[in-house]
């Protein structure tokens, strides 16, 4: 109406960080315990609320990550991977989560903080297949994060960063396994990584495997986005479907 006067809404903004590594050859997230109410006892991402109006989002995912679990987050790639805002999602009122994804090789255990019981990296299937399910509406946020990763290694060299500095062609199908939650065939592995220019390169070196012939070891090309894509079961025409099968997160 005319002449009333406008209060803004009472709204909240949070920040939510899904941190994805490989361990022990599975795709794992990092995970905290929660000490405090709500979902006190319920693992959940580590997260929180802006400290104060002058903190911007990307330096409070930051801070929650070095809080909750002792993390260096200036060490991360962080993007943003989504708002969640739907009306519910959080027991205390109308919180606006702006959730964060980091992909990362070799990071190191986690120490809970200030608000966690516990911090440790997780199987995502695990994650996924808990019960109770995670805190908040976290699981759909992982869920985001996964198919995020999985797309990541469809168009850009992220794989090869979770391999030594030489590695032969079986240990990069691996990291591909790991992340698509896929058994692939070697043979059109091998092919569909070989067709793509500049991805890998041949090291000028063997290692023997098993009793058979030594596997050829490769190293990382200069590429970082593929050309044509490697993608995943499921998702190409038919003419260049893998021999595969899948399983769901």
């Amino acid at each position: 109406m005319p002449g009333e006067s406008w209060s803004p809404p009472a709204v909240l903004v949070a920040v939510d960080l899904v941190i994805l590594t490989l361990r022990q050859t599975k795709l794992q997230v990092l995970l905290v315990e929660r000490g405090i109410e709500p979902y006190r006892g319920m693992w959940a991402l580590p997260g929180g609320f802006l400290n104060n109006p002058e903190e911007d989002l990307l330096g409070a995912a930051h801070r929650e990550l070095r809080e909750e679990a002792n993390l260096d987050g200036t060490r991360l790639h962080l993007e943003q991977l989504g708002a969640y805002g739907q009306p519910g999602r959080d027991p205390r009122g109308r919180i606006i989560s702006v959730a964060y994804l980091a992909i990362a090789p070799r990071l190191p255990e986690p120490v809970a903080g200030t608000d966690a019981a516990a911090a440790e990296w997780m199987p995502v299937h695990d994650a996924l297949s808990s019960r109770p399910a995670l805190a908040f509406d976290h699981c759909q946020i992982v869920l985001d994060g996964v198919e995020r990763a999985r797309t990541k290694l469809e168009n850009s060299a992220l794989a090869t960063a979770f391999c030594a500095e030489t590695f032969t062609i079986s240990e990069l199908q691996r990291v591909y396994e790991a992340v698509w939650d896929v058994q692939l065939d070697p043979r059109n592995f091998y092919r569909k990584v070989r067709s793509v220019p500049g991805f890998i390169e041949p090291a000028d070196s063997f290692r023997r495997t098993t009793k058979g012939r030594p596997a050829r070891l490769f190293r990382s090309g200069p590429r970082t986005v593929l050309h044509p894509p490697i993608i995943r079961p499921g998702r190409e025409s038919e003419g260049e479907r893998w021999h595969a099968t899948s399983s769901s997160y």
